[in-house]
Formats: C-alpha cells, sequence, structure tokens
C-alpha cells in the first residue's frame, strides 16, 4: 500500500477534533499505518511527503491552537503524548514537525495582531513551517552568513542553509538572518518561488527522511511582515526545541520493546544452553526485554515532566520576564537538559540490547531493527548532552541559571 493510500485511507473529514481523546482516536490510525511501512520506507528512501501532507491536513500542526482558532486546544503534556506515539511509528515524522511546532508556539505567544492572526489562520489550513538556522563553513559564532534586505522590488533573503530539518516538506522555512542594520532576524519565506531551493542531501546514518539537508536562498521574496526580530522570539524555545527531540527518543524507546517483543514471541530457534524450549519463556531474555521496558517507561516519564514544564513557561508568557516568566523558563530549560542527559545515553543502548535477545537473523536489513539505534544516536547528537550535563550541574551546585540561546560556528 502507498504512502497515499494510506493517507486517503485514514484521513477524517470535517473539522479537527477537539481535546486529547478525540486528537488521539483521530490519529490513531493513521500511525497504526505508519508504523506498518516504517522499516520498507526507510531501506528504500521512500520520502514521508504523503504522510506528512496526510497528518497536516489532519490537523497534526495545529494541536496547540486553541480551539476556537481552528485548533485542538491541547496542553503540551496532551501533545508530548502524541509525539511520543509518532515517533514509535516513525521517529522521523515528529522531528520534521519540530520546526512547525516551534514557530506556532512562537505565534501563540506574541501579543495579538493582524500578522498573528493570519498564522495562527494558515496553520489550522494545514500549512507547514521548516527549519533553516544552521549554517555550515566558516561561521563565525552568533553570526548568519544569510542576508536580508529591503529593496525597490521588495524584501530579499539570500544565504545558504543546512540540517534544515523540515524544510523538504514545508509550505514555509523559518529562516534565522541578519538585517541591514546588523540585527539578527528571523524570515518566513515561500518554499514555492523560483528563489528558494531545498535538496534532500543530508547524509546522516540516520533520520534519513527528515528532509535535514540544504536550502538556498538566492533573492527569495519575503513579504515584510515575516520578519521577526529574534529577540522578540518566546523564551523556551530552546526547552521546546529539545523536548521534541527527547519525544523522539521516548518514541524509539517504545518501539524498541514493542518489535523485540514481537520478534522474541516469534522466535522458535533456541540455543542448547538457554533456558527455555521457546524464547519467550527464557527468563534471561525476558529479562533483557524487562530493562529495555523500563527505559521506554522512564522515557515517558520524562516527556511528561519536560512538558508540564513548557506548560508552565507557556502560561506566564504573557508576563514576559516577570520574576515568575523567568523562572518557569529556567525550570523548563533545565527539565528538558536532565532529560535529554538521561535519554541520549539510555535509549541508544537499549536500541542494542535489542539484540541481545535474538539469533543473528535479527540483523537481517530486511528486518531494519538496526534503524532504532542509528535514529537514537542520530537524534541524540543534535545537541551535545556533555555539555547540558556541565550546564545543568552548574544550576544544581551554584544556582546559575542557563543560557536560553546559543550558537555553533568558529570562534573569533
Amino acid at each position: 500500500m502507498t504512502d497515499t493510500t494510506l493517507v486517503e485511507a485514514v484521513a477524517p473529514e470535517g473539522a479537527a477534533p477537539t481535546g486529547s481523546a478525540a486528537a488521539r482516536e483521530r490519529f490513531a490510525p493513521l500511525f497504526e499505518r505508519i508504523a506498518a511501512d516504517a522499516a520498507r520506507r526507510e531501506r528504500e528512501h521512500e520520502l514521508p511527503t504523503a504522510l506528512v501532507r496526510g497528518l497536516a491536513d489532519a490537523g497534526f500542526g495545529a494541536l496547540r491552537l486553541p480551539v476556537s482558532a481552528g485548533g485542538s486546544g491541547l496542553t503540551f503534556a496532551e501533545l508530548g503524548e502524541l509525539l511520543v506515539e509518532l515517533a514509535a511509528a516513525d521517529s522521523n515524522l515528529p522531528q520534521i514537525f519540530r520546526g512547525h511546532l516551534a514557530f506556532v508556539e512562537d505565534r501563540l505567544a506574541a501579543p495579538p495582531s493582524a500578522s498573528r492572526d493570519a498564522w495562527l489562520a494558515r496553520f489550522a489550513a494545514g500549512e507547514v513551517v521548516g527549519n533553516a538556522w544552521s549554517e555550515t563553513g566558516p561561521v563565525t559564532l552568533g553570526e548568519s552568513g544569510t542576508r536580508v534586505r529591503r529593496t525597490s522590488g521588495g524584501v530579499l533573503l539570500s544565504g545558504r542553509k543546512f540540517y534544515t530539518t523540515g524544510s523538504l516538506y514545508a509550505d514555509w522555512i523559518d529562516a534565522t538572518a541578519t538585517d541591514e542594520d546588523g540585527n539578527a532576524v528571523t524570515v518566513l519565506v515561500r518554499v514555492d518561488q523560483p528563489g528558494v531551493t531545498v535538496s534532500d542531501d543530508w547524509d546522516g546514518f540516520g533520520q534519513q527522511l527528515t528532509g535535514t539537508g540544504t536550502a538556498v536562498f538566492a533573492n527569495a521574496v519575503v513579504e515584510p511582515e515575516n520578519v521577526f526580530r529574534f529577540e522578540d522570539r518566546f523564551r523556551y524555545q530552546t526547552a521546546l526545541y529539545q523536548w521534541t527531540l527527547v519525544s523522539v527518543l521516548a518514541g524509539i524507546a517504545q518501539a524498541v520493546e514493542r518489535e523485540a517483543g514481537a520478534a522474541l514471541r516469534a522466535r522458535t530457534r533456541v540455543y542448547s544452553h538457554g533456558l527455555a524450549p521457546l524464547a519467550k519463556d527464557d527468563g534471561q531474555l525476558q529479562a533483557v526485554i524487562g530493562e529495555i521496558s523500563a527505559t521506554a517507561f522512564t522515557a515517558r516519564a520524562l516527556v511528561r515532566s519536560v512538558s508540564d514544564a513548557l506548560d508552565a513557561a507557556a502560561a506566564t508568557a504573557a508576563q514576559r520576564d516577570s520574576a515568575e516568566d523567568v523562572e518557569a523558563n529556567v525550570r523548563a530549560e533545565i527539565a528538558s537538559a536532565q532529560a535529554q542527559i538521561a535519554l541520549s545515553q539510555a535509549v541508544p543502548v537499549a536500541a542494542t540490547r535489542l539484540f541481545d535477545t535474538l539469533g543473528a537473523s535479527a540483523v537481517s536489513r530486511s528486518a531494519g531493527l538496526d534503524r532504532h539505534w542509528r535514529n537514537a544516536r542520530t537524534v541524540a547528537s543534535h545537541n551535545p548532552w556533555v555539555y547540558k550535563a556541565r550546564i545543568v550541574g552548574d544550576w544544581s551546585v551554584n544556582g546559575t541559571a542557563p543560557t536560553p540561546i546559543w550558537h555553533v560556528g568558529t570562534s573569533r
């Protein structure tokens, strides 16, 4: 069955659901079908373009929007559960929506305006935003080689980005740039124009279908109202970006538990020095599955903890820079870092332990079980946890607040 058929088979008609239970019911059939074909898609490098569109059309990108704005009004705690379930089906898909979720939150936290209303309407209509913040090469820390300038013909964007997760599937790209006055800005640019090129040239060994490749802007046209000062971005954005990846790791752990258990139950061949005539009854192998299950349980609990911290930060967004807001944002940043430190180590280990329950047949490429370790290791490499461990330690010992924004580049 093709991706298009899958989407047509499960994407419901009518208005978006309201509430967590309705959203789960709405997406459960699609998640199930996504999972059934995930290993083949990754093995054949089949881009999930139709699946991303199906999720967006079914309201996945509008889950945080208020019901009055055409969304489902979910809390971060409720959305986090859905992200984990989607990651358990195919870990590429929630990461594709990472930049979108962040920009949705930025608009939700922004003061009321006609521009904000226009963006909420776009989200409700199923439009998707990709991400283009990183640049490779000799780019100095904290600076951007991408430029936005105002001309007699309008506002134009030029530059080259990499690690543009989700942009391959998006209607819009959220790109960082520098304006003519040297200010850091974010620019929302339409993808479907001659000045924008997005390439599927990400060559990582994991998360291969996330569209994490190159985006080139060659005098791309930008509407003036879609240029935003970076300093005005919502404060808990770094925690939200990491929360998405923590949710992906939790989903991978859940998939590892599910697939390891299924493979063990189906196994008929045993070893003479094993403990039971059937592998599923072998106590040693059951213990390994128990370790994997504990990791999956811990991962889901950590996602919930970070979700609660994000909900608290979102609740203070209207009181920006108040004592309550500062404290809530510090808590969200620390919680996301603590979860990252734990899961960046535990989930790849669980994805490796899977092979301790099975024989050599488990390494068959057709089984695709290796994708879980590759994907977990790739997700864990996005933001090095060793630095986060130091930051959390400094906070724990000395009460030092974490820096909410950090950069990658060459030192001066």
